[in-house]
Protein backbone atom coordinates (compact mmCIF):
# COMPACT_ATOMS: atom_id res chain seq x y z
CA UNK A 1 0.00 0.00 0.00
CA UNK A 2 1.36 3.36 -0.77
CA UNK A 3 2.22 4.90 2.12
CA UNK A 4 0.30 8.52 1.41
CA UNK A 5 -3.28 6.81 0.77
CA UNK A 6 -3.34 5.41 4.81
CA UNK A 7 -6.98 4.29 3.33
CA UNK A 8 -7.62 3.46 -0.15
CA UNK A 9 -10.71 5.19 -0.89
CA UNK A 10 -8.85 8.52 -0.53
CA UNK A 11 -6.46 7.24 -3.62
CA UNK A 12 -7.55 9.25 -6.85
CA UNK A 13 -9.18 7.44 -8.90
CA UNK A 14 -7.60 7.42 -12.91
CA UNK A 15 -9.10 10.07 -15.22
CA UNK A 16 -10.35 8.87 -18.94
CA UNK A 17 -8.96 11.46 -21.21
CA UNK A 18 -10.36 11.36 -24.79
CA UNK A 19 -8.25 10.99 -27.57
CA UNK A 20 -9.67 13.54 -28.54
CA UNK A 21 -8.28 16.01 -27.00
CA UNK A 22 -4.69 15.37 -27.24
CA UNK A 23 -2.54 16.67 -29.93
CA UNK A 24 -1.67 14.45 -32.71
CA UNK A 25 1.82 13.97 -31.42
CA UNK A 26 0.68 13.54 -27.99
CA UNK A 27 -1.52 10.39 -29.26
CA UNK A 28 1.25 8.93 -31.29
CA UNK A 29 3.04 9.08 -28.14
CA UNK A 30 0.63 7.50 -26.33
CA UNK A 31 -0.27 4.52 -28.97
CA UNK A 32 3.33 4.08 -28.93
CA UNK A 33 4.38 3.62 -25.25
CA UNK A 34 1.13 1.47 -25.14
CA UNK A 35 2.53 -1.26 -28.42
CA UNK A 36 5.98 -0.71 -27.51
CA UNK A 37 5.08 -2.32 -24.11
CA UNK A 38 6.52 -5.26 -23.04
CA UNK A 39 3.82 -7.95 -22.94
CA UNK A 40 1.36 -6.68 -25.41
CA UNK A 41 -0.02 -9.49 -26.89
CA UNK A 42 -1.48 -9.21 -30.74
CA UNK A 43 -2.34 -12.90 -30.94
CA UNK A 44 -0.53 -15.17 -33.51
CA UNK A 45 -0.22 -12.94 -36.44
CA UNK A 46 2.26 -10.54 -36.73
CA UNK A 47 1.76 -7.10 -37.29
CA UNK A 48 4.06 -3.93 -38.31
CA UNK A 49 3.95 -0.90 -36.15
CA UNK A 50 1.65 0.85 -38.96
CA UNK A 51 -0.59 -1.37 -38.35
CA UNK A 52 -0.66 -1.96 -34.67
CA UNK A 53 -1.26 1.96 -34.66
CA UNK A 54 -3.72 1.93 -36.63
CA UNK A 55 -5.56 -1.08 -35.17
CA UNK A 56 -5.53 1.13 -31.55
CA UNK A 57 -6.80 4.14 -33.16
CA UNK A 58 -9.71 2.18 -34.26
CA UNK A 59 -10.43 0.87 -30.90
CA UNK A 60 -10.33 4.02 -29.38
CA UNK A 61 -12.56 5.55 -32.39
CA UNK A 62 -15.11 3.07 -31.59
CA UNK A 63 -15.25 3.52 -28.08
CA UNK A 64 -13.88 -0.15 -27.33
CA UNK A 65 -10.65 1.22 -26.00
CA UNK A 66 -10.10 4.50 -23.75
CA UNK A 67 -6.86 5.98 -22.80
CA UNK A 68 -6.43 6.51 -18.46
CA UNK A 69 -4.58 9.02 -16.66
CA UNK A 70 -2.98 8.05 -13.48
CA UNK A 71 -2.64 11.04 -11.32
CA UNK A 72 -1.50 9.06 -8.50
CA UNK A 73 1.78 7.88 -10.35
CA UNK A 74 1.48 10.40 -13.07
CA UNK A 75 1.10 7.41 -15.88
CA UNK A 76 -0.45 7.09 -18.84
CA UNK A 77 -2.32 3.54 -20.44
CA UNK A 78 -4.49 2.51 -22.71
CA UNK A 79 -7.53 0.01 -21.90
CA UNK A 80 -9.86 -2.36 -23.25
CA UNK A 81 -13.34 -1.02 -22.32
CA UNK A 82 -14.99 -4.42 -24.00
CA UNK A 83 -13.32 -7.46 -25.17
CA UNK A 84 -13.38 -7.60 -28.85
CA UNK A 85 -14.53 -10.95 -30.05
CA UNK A 86 -12.91 -13.24 -32.18
CA UNK A 87 -15.06 -14.44 -35.08
CA UNK A 88 -15.53 -17.88 -35.26
CA UNK A 89 -14.92 -19.39 -38.30
CA UNK A 90 -16.87 -22.55 -39.51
Amino acid sequence: MNEFWDDPRERPEPVTVPYTELSADALQGVIDSFILREGTDYGDRTFSHEQKVAQVLRQLERGEARILFDPLDSSVTIVLVQPFRRRVQE
